[in-house]
This record gives C-alpha cells, structure tokens and sequence, in this order.
C-alpha cells in the first residue's frame, strides 16, 4: 500500500495577516520559498518516489522547490488537492468576517465549498494513488483546509490544529485502514 506524505504550502503574505486564501492564487513570500528550501533539504535525506502538488502558485512553488533539491519527479498538477472554495471568505480576516456578519459569521452560508464535497475530491485523489502506486512513497503539496479534512476525517480525535507552513502529515494504508504514521512535524524549520 501507498505511502502519502500531506505537506502544507510554505508561507504568503496573506498568511502572515491572517487572510483567508482558499483558491485566491496568492504567492509565496521569501520565508516560504526558505520553509521550501528548509524542507527540500530534509526530504532529500529521506526515500521518496513521486510528487504530486495542487495548481495554485503556492503549493506548486513549494513543490518545484522540494522536487529540485531532492530529485523527486513532479508526477503532477491535481486539481483535486487543491484548497478548499471559501467564497466570499476569501481575503477576509477573522476581524473583519466578525465586522461583516458578527460573532456568528461561521454560521452563515458564504457560498464556501461544502466540506463534504472537498472531502470527496480529496479523497478521491488518495484512493487513486493508493491503487495506482502501490507500494511507492508519495509526497502531495496541498493546503490547510485540505490536510484539515483528511485529519479530521480519518482521525477526528486529533481535534482542531493549527498546521504549520511546510508541515508534513504522513498516512499509511494498512489492511485497508488507514493510519498516522507522522502529524504536523515541521522539525525543518527549528533553527
């Protein structure tokens, strides 16, 4: 069975304001691009066979960052990991949602993807890997919402965490269930 590596995107400006970004294509700054690097050279010491990234600037910057100093081929571009659609969300800090709609903002209907639909793309992406690369290593650069959805979906008694920039979540699938194997480590990054 597959091995998946999630690992979140390096930082954006946006954030390091607190924006909400979901498919808004936002850059990474120059702490991201060293997060990358940072991580490209951690992975390198490690055994992995393919890379898979979402189309946003983002994670595919991240993910050519890694797949450079690692050798780790770019197997593609796939829409289905990339973050979740949250409407008018997008570009909002959480001050600003609670000026807009109130404390309440999260309970109102904002034309956001509906999480059961993201969980669905997502999953689908992993299932099809799991099948296709059987046995192999796979590294996915994707975003926060969808990382969040896997975890929380496959191990809801993790509870809310906040996932760090260039973080990697490892999961495995065993006898048809699958496990942690790593969550959120971003040891690349301690100085």
């Amino acid at each position: 069975m597959a091995v998946i590596g999630l690992i979140r995107h390096g930082v954006t400006d946006w954030n390091k304001a607190g924006r909400l970004q979901g498919t808004t294509d936002i850059p990474l700054n120059d702490e991201g691009r060293d997060q990358a690097v940072r991580l490209g050279m951690r992975l390198a010491e490690e055994s992995w066979d393919l890379l898979f990234s979402s189309h946003l600037s983002r994670a595919l910057e991240t993910a050519r960052i890694i797949s450079s100093l690692t050798g780790i081929p770019l197997a593609g571009v796939d829409p289905r990991i990339a973050e979740r659609y949250f409407g008018r969300l997008e570009g909002t800090t959480e001050t600003e949602r609670i000026e807009r709609w109130g404390t309440d903002w999260c309970s109102l209907d904002h034309g956001s993807e509906p999480k059961p639909q993201l969980a669905e793309r997502v999953f689908d992406a992993l299932e099809q890997w799991n099948e296709e690369y059987p046995g192999k290593r796979i590294l996915a650069v994707t975003h926060g919402a969808v990382i969040g959805v896997v975890l929380d979906t496959l191990f809801p008694e993790l509870g809310f965490i906040n996932l760090k920039n260039t973080g990697i979540n490892i999961i495995e699938k065993r006898n048809g269930k699958w496990e942690l194997v790593l969550h959120n480590c971003a040891l690349h990054l301690v100085d």
